[in-house]
């Protein structure tokens, strides 16, 4: 089954389905490994790991790429990050059918202004409702595959107040979006408010530090969400354990100190397969 099906499958089944964040190869497969039905790949987090910020600085060559070889480590269906679209409705029509090649399932398309910026930045600035609605349109138009599931994300809530954002989320569904995402709500009224105000399958992001305060997944569900993405918890453990490891070595030489906290050499083969691939080549070997 395509990964877009499969995920279509999961919003209709098994909601809310919680995507954690990934930013390369190894992050995904773990978030796989630890059960997850699905993973989300954080625009933001892929910046980081290339030691820029998340302001948009990225190629959609360097994206798509990264994509790619995410795509191949896993099995289930990756979410992705357009962004902007990276321009004009033409440009975003470009930049979706590179994201149709490189395998995702889906992607959440914005309504910030290009070069965009953090959704739990502040002074964002948005593009008008009809301009992001063509947008939505011409996205659809390129989409080879019907099954991709399109999630239309809105900064208004930030920019506009509240009504606009949920002016804006109708509007959008209305041009043709699969999904709804109401970037930074920063009460749990406002949570509960967007799950009454608009009916439609609904992205909330949800991570320790944001605007936005944090409520279980079940209750999430309760109220309508249909997917939860967790972008960049996993990236900023990472960072605190590489912190750690670094200053062990700085003060000791070598990590010996930390080996409790890390897995094995043989662990982490395991983990990226390295046995399998071993196994293939074998199996091939003249």
């Amino acid at each position: 089954m395509k990964a877009s099906r499969r995920l279509r499958d999961l919003i209709a089944t098994a909601a809310p389905v919680v995507a954690p964040g990934a930013y390369d190869g190894l992050s995904a497969r773990l978030v796989q490994q630890a059960g997850f039905p699905a993973v989300y790949i954080t625009g933001g987090g892929m910046a980081r790991s290339m030691g820029m910020p998340d302001l948009g600085l990225m190629s959609l060559t360097e994206i798509v790429g990264r994509l790619e070889s995410i795509v191949d480590a896993v099995d289930i269906p990756v979410i992705g990050d357009a962004d902007t679209g990276h321009g004009n409705a033409l440009n975003a029509q470009h930049s979706l059918r590179a994201f149709e090649r490189a395998g995702i399932a889906g992607c959440h398309l914005e309504d910030q202004t290009f070069p965009k910026r953090c959704g739990h930045y502040d002074d964002k600035s948005i593009v008008s409702q009809a301009e992001m609605s063509q947008k939505i349109r011409a996205v659809k138009d390129a989409c080879h595959d019907p099954d991709f599931v399109l999630i239309a994300r809105t900064d208004a809530l930030a920019v506009e107040g509240y009504d606009k954002a949920i002016e804006r989320g109708h509007a959008y569904m209305e041009a043709g979006a699969d999904m709804i995402f109401i970037e930074a709500p920063t009460t749990i009224e406002q949570i509960e408010r967007i799950a009454k105000d608009l009916p439609y399958p609904k992205l909330i992001n949800m991570f320790h530090g944001g605007k936005t305060p944090l409520v279980g997944s079940e209750r999430l569900g309760e109220l309508g969400y249909s997917l939860v993405i967790i972008p960049s918890d996993t990236q900023r453990a990472a960072i605190k354990a590489m912190q750690e490891t670094l200053d062990a070595i700085a003060r000791d030489g070598h990590s010996g100190a930390l080996q409790d906290r890390m897995v094995s050499f043989a662990e982490r083969e395991e983990i990226i397969g390295t046995p399998a691939y071993l196994e293939r080549d074998k199996r091939y070997s003249a």
